[in-house]
C-alpha cells in the first residue's frame, strides 16, 4: 500500500492507523539442545509500540542459534496490563508443564513471509536453552502434513506440541488430534502457539489473556516463547462443527463468512507482504462491496434448556453435541432465529483476536462453553465498514453502537446460506460454502498461557503426564 494512501488513512481514519507491521513466517528446523535451569528472570514485553528497545533486548535480538550463542539475559521485566477482564470470574490455579519440559515443535517454513525457521533460531531457541526445555524441530512439507504428523506421533514423549505458523497450522494440529483412536487422552496434550504467520490471532489472544500489551512481530514471538518457558497452562474451548455433507471438523479460532472469508482468501496473492496483505485486501473487497443471502440461528448465552434435543447430532468421534439437531431439522423452538436474511459478514470468534492487530471481542474472554458471534447486516455503507475495521485494532469498534452490527454471546449457531453463496473459513483455512452448525465444548484442551482461570465444572483431567523415552 502507497505512503500517500496510509497518510490518508490515518487523518481520515477516527482512531489512528497504525503502521503496518511485518508478518513473520513459520516452520521448523532440528535439535534438541539442553542448557541450564530456567531462572526465571524475564517477563514478556510491555512496550510502547515505538519505545526502543532496551540492551538485553538487543542482545536477545540479535542471538544467534547457528553459532550457538544465546542471550546474557531474558529480557528487560515487564508489567502486567492493568484491568485485563475475563467474563467469567473463576480463578484457580492453571495446570503446569512439568520441569524439565521436552516439546515436539511442528514448524512451517513457508508460512507468513517465509521466516520462520530463521526466528526459530534467533528468537526462539536461545530462550528455550536458557529454561531448559529440550525440543524436537519437524518441518511440515505440504498441506495437512502437520495433521498427518500428530495423528501418528507418540505423544507421550513430550510434554507439549508447538506450533510455530500462522492459526491454520494449529487448525491441522487440533484436528489431527482428534482424528486419532485416543482422541480423548491426545486432546488433553498441552499446546503452544508461537507467531509465525500472517495473522496470528490466537498468539495475541494468548498474548492479551496474559495480561500484556497488544504487540506484533518478534515482540509478540518472543512474548510467547516466554510463557512457555514460564511452564503455565490454561484450559479452552473447542468449537465442534457440523456441515450439511457430513464433515465434522474442529476449529480453535473462529469460523467467517462473507466479508472477513473473502478477504481472508482473497489476499492469499499477497502473502509476501505480511499482514499488510489483509489491508490491502480489505481496500479491494470494499470496492466491491457484496451481500450474502442465508439463514442464522444461535443459543444465547443462558438460553439453554435441561436436557438434549430429541434427536441430538450424534457422532462416533468427538464430544456430544448435544445442543445441536440434524442439519435437516429446523432449529429447536428456544433458539433465535435472525429475522434478516442478507448480511455482508458473519464471525463466530472464540478468542479475543482475529490477528494480532485486530481486537475484535473487547468485551472480554468467554466463559467456558460460550463464544463471540458478530454479524454486520446488508446496508452498511463503505465508510462505516472501513472505519469499524481500522477502529478494531484498538477494539474500539464496538463504541460506534453502529446499527447494522450485532454482537451476542453464544454456546451454539447454525448458518445456511442461500444456494451455496460466498466463502467459509475455519481457523483461516477454506471450508466449502454449505450449511453450518456448531457448539462450543468447554475448557476441552490445554494451552500455554500466563493467564489463571480454572476448568469448568465438568470433569476435566490434568494434562497426562509424558513417559520416559526408551
Amino acid at each position: 500500500m502507497s505512503a500517500p494512501v496510509l497518510r490518508f488513512l490515518r487523518c481520515w481514519a477516527p482512531f489512528p492507523l497504525a503502521a503496518p507491521r511485518d508478518r513473520t513466517a513459520a516452520e521448523h528446523g532440528a535439535g534438541s539442545p539442553t542448557a541450564p535451569a530456567w531462572g526465571g528472570d524475564g517477563e514478556p514485553h510491555r512496550r510502547p509500540r515505538d519505545a526502543c528497545l532496551g540492551s538485553s533486548d538487543k542482545e536477545l535480538k540479535s542471538g544467534s542459534a547457528a553459532t550457538g550463542s544465546a542471550p546474557t539475559a531474558l529480557g528487560i521485566p515487564g508489567q502486567r496490563r492493568p484491568g485485563v477482564e475475563v467474563m467469567d470470574s473463576a480463578g484457580g490455579t492453571p495446570g503446569l508443564i512439568p520441569h524439565p519440559c521436552r516439546v515436539l515443535v511442528l514448524l512451517n517454513p513457508r508460512g507468513g513471509k517465509g521466516k520462520a525457521l530463521q526466528l526459530f533460531r534467533s528468537h526462539v531457541q536461545p530462550l528455550l536453552a536458557q529454561a531448559g526445555v529440550s525440543f524436537t524441530l519437524m518441518l511440515t512439507e505440504r498441506r495437512n502434513h502437520a495433521r498427518e504428523l500428530v495423528r501418528t506421533q507418540e505423544l507421550g514423549l513430550w510434554d507439549v506440541l508447538v506450533v510455530m505458523s500462522g492459526d491454520g497450522l494449529m487448525h491441522e494440529v487440533v484436528n489431527g488430534l482428534m482424528e486419532r483412536p485416543d482422541w480423548e487422552t491426545a486432546i488433553r496434550k498441552p499446546l503452544c502457539s508461537l507467531p509465525a504467520g500472517s495473522a496470528n490471532a490466537l498468539a495475541a489472544s494468548v498474548n492479551h489473556y496474559s495480561g500484556y500489551e497488544q504487540v506484533a512481530n518478534e515482540e509478540l514471538l518472543t512474548n510467547c516463547t516466554l510463557l512457555l518457558c514460564r511452564r503455565l497452562l490454561t484450559p479452552m474451548n473447542l468449537l465442534s462443527l457440523h456441515t450439511a455433507s457430513g464433515l465434522r471438523l474442529f476449529s480453535v479460532l473462529s469460523l467467517a463468512w462473507g466479508f472477513i472469508a473473502d478477504v481472508d482468501l482473497e489476499s492469499e496473492k499477497y502473502r509476501s507482504l505480511g499482514y499488510i496483505r489483509f489491508t490491502v485486501g480489505t481496500f479491494l473487497r470494499l470496492a466491491s462491496l457484496r451481500t450474502y443471502q442465508g439463514r442464522l440461528a444461535y443459543l444465547p448465552v443462558g438460553g439453554a434448556t435441561s436436557g438434549m434435543p430429541a434427536s441430538p447430532v450424534l457422532d462416533d468421534r468427538g464430544p456430544e453435541n448435544t445442543l445441536l439437531v440434524p442439519l435437516d431439522q429446523p432449529v429447536p423452538a428456544h433458539w433465535t432465529v435472525v429475522p434478516e436474511q442478507e448480511f455482508v459478514l458473519v464471525l463466530a470468534l472464540l478468542h479475543s483476536h482475529l490477528g494480532s492487530d485486530m481486537f475484535a471481542a473487547p468485551m472480554g474472554r468467554c466463559e467456558a462453553g460460550a463464544m463471540h458471534l458478530f454479524y454486520v447486516r446488508a446496508g452498511v455503507s463503505r465508510a462505516t465498514l472501513l472505519r469499524l475495521f481500522l477502529a478494531m485494532e484498538k477494539g474500539r469498534h464496538m463504541e460506534y453502537n453502529c446499527p447494522h452490527l450485532v454482537y451476542v454471546p453464544v454456546v451454539a449457531f447454525r448458518l445456511e446460506p442461500k444456494d451455496g453463496g460466498g466463502v467459509f473459513t475455519v481457523d483461516g483455512e477454506l471450508m466449502v460454502s454449505e450449511a453450518v452448525q456448531g457448539q462450543v465444548h468447554p475448557d476441552y484442551c490445554w494451552m500455554v498461557s500466563g493467564c489463571s482461570r480454572s476448568p469448568s465444572s465438568r470433569a476435566f483431567p490434568p494434562p497426562p503426564s509424558p513417559q520416559e523415552p526408551s
